[in-house]
């Protein structure tokens, strides 16, 4: 049921995809992201969260600097790499091995911060935005993690067809740019230029978009698309979340970005039994 993938990183072990599902945890070093912005953006409170998601046990942690929820204030190059850079400095020095996700759209941001100790590029316009962005993943030898968001998408077109066409596009970027294809994760955008109906469509045909051939990424924690259905705030989206990530992992989805660590966590391992039986009955 779920495809199987090796995701090499630099200077770690790969990433093993497949029956098991991942959970990168969010760490937002921002003032105003749309659910927790303020909370973590400062150097210890940032550390002291991403301590308590690898304790709840996330498998990736995800750092972003800048927001990119409706009608946010764009961040200059040097005003991210404040944000971010202290933030991968002190889980390096702090003795952090799980593998760090630098969430942007700046090629120099991604590098500064691969150097540092991130080994995932998290792209919302999935190597589109700046072509130089697959070169220094390629430089680095970095996993690259690449988003559809495609504000000029004809509404007319079917949806899964263009999400699959945009995703194929970024992918033959990295390629070109002698990225190897077992580096690569593709993520559908939920939330991202898409309609209410669009987003629910596009997680209940999720498997459709196996046919790229890579590992899917699922991020839907305390989205718009849970709060308008279900009339809520973001901080009361957890049970919508967790529904949205299960229906995720049951259509192939490999890694789920969540704020609530350990609820998703516990909530995705019962999928898994359910799936492929508990641990001990598991060959």
């Amino acid at each position: 049921m779920h495809s199987n993938h090796t995701i090499a990183l630099p200077n770690r072990p790969p990433l093993l995809l497949g029956p098991t599902p991942l959970v990168m945890g969010i760490l937002n070093v921002t003032p105003d992201s749309f659910s927790d912005g303020g909370q973590h953006d400062r150097v210890a409170s940032a550390l002291a969260h991403a301590r308590q998601m690898l304790a709840e046990g996330a498998d990736i942690i995800d750092i972003g600097g800048e927001s990119t929820r409706p009608g946010a204030a764009p961040v200059g190059v040097q005003e991210e790499l404040d944000r971010v850079m202290p933030v991968i400095d002190a889980l390096v020095a702090d003795g952090i091995t799980t593998p760090i996700s630098i969430d942007t759209y700046k090629p120099l941001v991604a590098d500064q911060a691969v150097q540092a100790g991130a080994s995932i590029i998290n792209d919302v316009h999935g190597l589109q935005g700046a072509p130089e962005m697959a070169e220094v993943a390629a430089l680095h030898g970095t996993a690259v993690i690449a988003m559809h968001w495609d504000k000029a998408r004809d509404p007319a077109a079917p949806l899964l067809g263009a999400v699959a066409d945009y995703l194929r596009r970024s992918v033959a970027m990295a390629e070109r740019a002698g990225l190897a294809r077992d580096r690569l994760i593709v993520d559908p955008g939920f939330g991202f230029a898409k309609s209410l109906t669009e987003n629910y469509a596009l997680l209940d045909r999720l498997d459709e978009l196996a046919a790229l051939g890579l590992p899917l990424l699922v991020g839907t924690s305390r989205k718009s698309m849970i709060g308008k259905l279900l009339g809520n705030q973001p901080e009361e989206r957890l049970a919508g979340t967790i529904a949205t990530n299960v229906l995720g992992y049951l259509r192939g989805g490999h890694i789920f970005r969540v704020h609530d660590v350990r609820a998703n966590r516990d909530a995705l391992r019962v999928a898994q039994a359910t799936l492929y039986g508990p641990p001990e009955n598991r060959g």
